[in-house]
């Protein structure tokens, strides 16, 4: 898989969670826990994102 296309599937997986966390956080009836760890693996894979732009601006 080329560094764009990992990046391009690491962002639609980012987009995939954002959804979900909004829409967990419109039910109040949602455990305290799943919103806390949607966040969390949502801010991995902007971690992951950033690593990659910056390796891939670092190459040119």
């Amino acid at each position: 898989m080329s560094l764009e296309a990992h990046l391009a599937e690491l962002q639609r997986k980012h987009g995939e969670l954002e959804r979900q966390l909004d829409a967990a956080m419109r039910h109040p009836s949602v455990d305290p826990l799943e919103i806390a760890d949607l966040k969390r693996r949502k801010l991995a894979l902007k971690d992951q994102i950033e690593k990659l732009r910056l390796s891939q601006e670092t190459r040119h």
